[in-house]
């Protein structure tokens, strides 16, 4: 599996961002929002504290009946959530007297549930009411001299405050929603028509690198115009350095090619002594030595530069009507199976030379068939991505494991009878891994030889 590309990996790191962003903003926003709600009431509860400390030193009936409302029909209905109490804890007599609403019940002491005293003297906090309601709660110690001592305690149901800070965490939540799908697409469109000279840049490399382009062509932003002026240098650098080792190959091999020839002209001269036979065989070695590495440093030069793209099928086509004229007389079949529109990416001389080679050796050991097979591919994650497989087989005898590693190699013939220097399966071996490709060698279903030609695609 391909690493993500950095344009996913820009949107998730964006997106990840944006969520943990939202998160942190919605949890601050929630607490603001409750501890807003609870001032506001706590100063509704503060309000009738007050209202209860004005009213204990007048404790006649008119003022008994106001305070039982306090303005607050909730006081008068029963275990309603909403209560008042004044105790005296100046300890001269037990003394209670309480909303209806609270009935029979008594409200527990914020000073037992262990809730400290503010900068004003209250104590503010959650407790757990008659029926098991939560409330929030204030109270406050009076002391009125040779009256006594009071705690006057109100409290309300806290539903009001949770139900406030649900419904605040619902609308926020759908407006984070929204939010975040309007950042999310706009991260996404940002990123694809942002990033979108990037990937031109990438098609064209793609391009350069299968020889339908020579440079990259095309405006580009003033942030990556840079990089495409210095990649198009560095094409024309490497092509250059390329070109001066061709020319100092050639011009090497020209230089070795005057000396052997008068080498081999003198021992020509004196053909019947043994050591001017022996001059003129390791000239020819030497010839033959030049002749490949030249070859090599001309094949290699063509790989590394721009390469050139060639059509499969007309290469094969033409091998197939020539090795059948060559081995008419034998009867030789041939079968052609070619994929359409499969492109070679290299050079056609030397996709002739790597399949003819293949071919001919088939044709000279087959009996009566010959299967030339032509097949593209894709190879994720590889030099080779697409891939062609030329694959020739023939029902000749075969080769064993260890006859297969040897024919491999330079000037190696396994049947002297058969014409060739020995240099064909290795002059495609090495072609092959020019181009990054590979040679394998194994049995064909017909049960002769099975020989496996990956070249890159295009």
């Amino acid at each position: 599996m391909r690493d993500s590309s950095l344009a996913t990996r820009l949107f998730l790191s964006a997106t990840a961002w944006v969520a943990v962003i939202l998160v942190i903003t919605g949890i601050i926003l929630s607490s603001v929002y409750r501890q807003a709600s609870e001032r506001s009431f706590d100063r509704r509860l503060n309000l009738y504290l007050r209202t209860l400390i004005a009213e204990i030193g007048t404790p006649d009936d008119s003022s008994e009946r106001d305070s039982q409302s306090l303005g607050e029909p909730l006081f008068e209905l029963p275990l309603s959530g909403w209560y008042w109490q004044i105790t005296r804890i100046d300890g001269t007599k037990e003394d209670v007297r309480a909303s209806r609403s609270l009935w029979d019940k008594k409200l527990p002491k914020l000073e037992d549930e262990a809730i400290e005293l503010n900068a004003a003297g209250l104590r503010i906090g959650y407790i757990t009411g008659p029926e098991d309601q939560r409330l929030r709660t204030a109270e406050r110690q009076v002391d009125l001299g040779g009256d006594g001592r009071f705690l006057v305690t109100v409290g309300g149901d806290a539903s009001e405050i949770f139900e406030e800070t649900r419904a605040f965490d619902f609308y926020l939540g759908g407006t984070f929603l929204a939010l975040s799908l309007g950042l999310i697409i706009t991260t996404i469109f940002q990123v694809r028509y942002g990033l979108a000279p990037l990937k031109r840049i990438s098609q064209s490399l793609a391009d350069i690198r299968s020889g339908r382009a020579e440079r990259l062509e095309g405006s580009f932003p003033l942030e990556i115009a840079p990089l495409a002026r210095e990649t198009n240098a560095l094409i024309d650098a490497n092509r250059e350095i390329v070109e001066r080792a061709r020319t100092h190959v050639g011009n090497l091999a020209h230089a070795i090619k005057t000396p052997l020839s008068v080498i081999v002209n003198e021992a020509a001269a004196h053909g019947s002594d043994p050591f001017a036979s022996k001059v003129l065989e390791q000239a020819d070695v030497m010839r033959d030595q030049v002749a490949h590495h030249l070859e090599r440093a001309r094949i290699a030069a063509r790989v590394t530069t721009v390469a050139s793209v060639t059509d499969v099928e007309p290469v094969i086509e033409a091998l197939h009507r020539t090795m059948e004229k060559i081995h008419r007389d034998r009867g030789i079949m041939i079968e052609v199976v070619v994929t359409p529109d499969v492109k070679f990416r290299g050079e056609r001389q030397d996709l002739e030379e790597m399949a003819g080679n293949l071919v001919d050796n088939a044709c000279k050991w087959a009996r009566e068939r010959v299967l030339i097979e032509v097949i593209s591919e894709r190879v994720p994650d590889s030099d080779l991505d697409p891939a062609i497989r030329i694959i020739v087989d023939d029902d000749g005898r075969g080769l064993s494991p260890e006859e297969r590693d040897k024919v491999a190699r330079r000037g190696q013939r396994l049947d002297e009878s058969k014409p060739g220097s020995g240099l064909g399966l290795s002059i495609v071996v090495e072609l092959a891994s020019l181009y990054r490709g590979r040679l394998v060698l194994g049995t064909a279903p017909t049960g002769g030889l099975r020989a496996e030609l990956t070249l890159p695609g295009a």
